[in-house]
């Protein structure tokens, strides 16, 4: 599977679709997704977001360090809407609510939530059952923190299927996705949807009905 499809192409910026399990960044002699959407269009490009490596999905790059500044501050002010599709073999307590603490450092490369305030990290959820043994979250996290989402749907117990540093059940990959992007830039209003396009439970049809069934429906996030 290629490292990334675009998405769209716009004067000031382009997204694409990261696939799963490529770099951010490059790392151990492999260019990172950046470095080869560079080098494929022969353009530089400015991150100002990014996904973790197992973490497949929406990406925006911006054209020039000018949107690029703009950019990175609407997400610095979490003005840039950001939804994730996650699943697992869990079902938490409560189908909907708000995951709330600081992040620490844990071991082996893990972070923690904790009931401190530096790091801080809030994330909303809903969720519903694809099939027995199998339930799917949609998450807006209100915060941008490494591993954020990740963190905090193991502290709810549902860890993501297939990440297996959070204690999720072993599979073909870690099922996270950063699904929708919503922002506005210089007045003009921008929105992309992206469904997953690899993951045998993610090409599921019960999935993508209920990925229908959200989309027709917005679900109701649940208040602060």
């Amino acid at each position: 599977m290629p490292a990334y499809q675009l998405v769209a192409e716009h004067p000031n910026f382009i997204v694409i679709n990261k696939s799963a399990g490529v770099h951010f960044h490059s790392q151990d002699g492999s260019a990172g997704v950046v470095a080869q959407v560079e080098a494929d269009r022969n353009e530089k490009l400015y991150s100002v977001h990014r996904l973790d490596t197992p973490t497949s999905g929406l990406l925006l790059l911006a054209r020039s360090s000018a949107v690029a500044a703009t950019l990175s501050q609407q997400f610095a002010e979490h003005s840039i809407e950001k939804r994730y599709l996650a699943l697992s073999t869990d079902k938490p307590k409560k189908k909907q609510g708000t995951i709330e603490g600081g992040m620490a450092k844990a071991r082996r490369s893990q972070w923690k939530l904790t009931r401190a305030k530096d790091n801080y990290a809030t994330t909303q959820f809903v969720s519903a059952s694809v099939k027995p043994g199998l339930r799917a979250f949609l998450l807006r996290p209100l915060s941008g923190k490494t591993h954020q989402i990740r963190v905090a749907l193991k502290s709810i117990g549902a860890p993501i299927l297939g990440d297996a540093l959070y204690g999720g059940v072993e599979s073909d990959r870690t099922y996270l996705h950063a699904y929708q992007l919503v922002f506005s830039l210089n007045g003009e209003q921008h929105e992309f949807t992206q469904a997953p396009s690899c993951g045998e439970h993610y090409l599921s049809d019960e999935l993508t009905a209920l990925l229908q069934q959200w989309q027709q429906q917005q679900p109701s996030w649940p208040k602060r």
